[in-house]
């Protein structure tokens, strides 16, 4: 079921402000959390009784143009602090949801993802990303090629794609989906300007805000400008020592 309510705006790029409905704790529906955590609704989805705000990323802006160029992730201004255990329960509430809701875009990573090795124990805060919760999957093709364990020199072979979904939790103890981020590696001279890597950004509710492959690459720019950062190791962040999952081989 979905429901949605008109109200946008707010000082969070990235994460509307939303008025809150029907106001529940995890407590309530199930998911046994550290304390409690408040739900708000934009769209809602509902998922095995837990109520899932789903966010907008093109929020209210006093500059249009950095909606839809931005320099940089929309960034959650007030984030709140999710302890590890209580980041995996969420996280094994929301993500399927999630991942039906990208997959409304039609891209095959988005119906794919799920299904894919994922590289992290725990859903983590990235700076990088907004302070959002986020998830690093990858498909077949970059495991083989050594993305478990990242060396300086390494290049993805063409065909290797990165999937991170996303979420937010605030220190209002308010929790929205976030964007799918896809990073695919092209066959050589795909996207040079990139090093051959394809950026996109799929929205919670499956449309696609930005992708270097059609007339919205400029808004992905920022991107391949942040990936910069890395460029010995093709562009790759990776996860964190501490979330980082181990296997064998890699």
């Amino acid at each position: 079921m979905l429901v949605r309510d008109a109200l946008i705006g707010g000082t969070d790029h990235g994460a509307c402000h939303i008025k809150s409905v029907g106001r529940k704790t995890v407590k309530e529906t199930a998911v046994m959390l550290s304390r409690p955590i408040w739900f708000g609704v934009f769209a809602v989805a509902t998922v095995a009784g837990l109520v899932l705000a789903v966010s907008w990323a093109a929020a209210q802006s006093e500059d249009g143009d950095e909606v839809l160029r931005p320099k940089r992730h929309f960034a959650l201004e007030r984030p709140g602090d999710l302890t590890k255990a209580d980041a995996i329960k969420v996280y094994d509430e929301i993500a399927d949801e999630m991942a039906r809701g990208y997959a409304v875009s039609g891209d095959p990573t988005a119906h794919a993802y799920r299904r894919w090795r994922r590289y992290n124990d725990a859903s983590y805060r990235s700076e990088t990303h907004g302070n959002r919760y986020v998830n690093n999957y990858a498909n077949g093709i970059a495991n083989k090629a050594g993305y478990g364990d990242l060396k300086e020199g390494v290049v993805m072979p063409p065909g290797a794609v990165l999937a991170k979904d996303s979420f937010t939790y605030t220190a209002d103890h308010e929790l929205y989906a976030g964007a799918l981020f896809i990073m695919e590696k092209l066959p050589a001279g795909g996207n040079p300007a990139m090093a051959d890597w394809r950026y996109a950004m799929i929205m919670p509710d499956g449309s696609v805000f930005g992708d270097t492959n059609n007339e919205t690459a400029e808004r992905m720019d920022f991107c391949h400008d942040c990936h910069k950062q890395v460029e010995e190791f093709d562009y790759l962040f990776f996860v964190p020592e501490e979330y980082r999952r181990r296997f064998p081989n890699n």
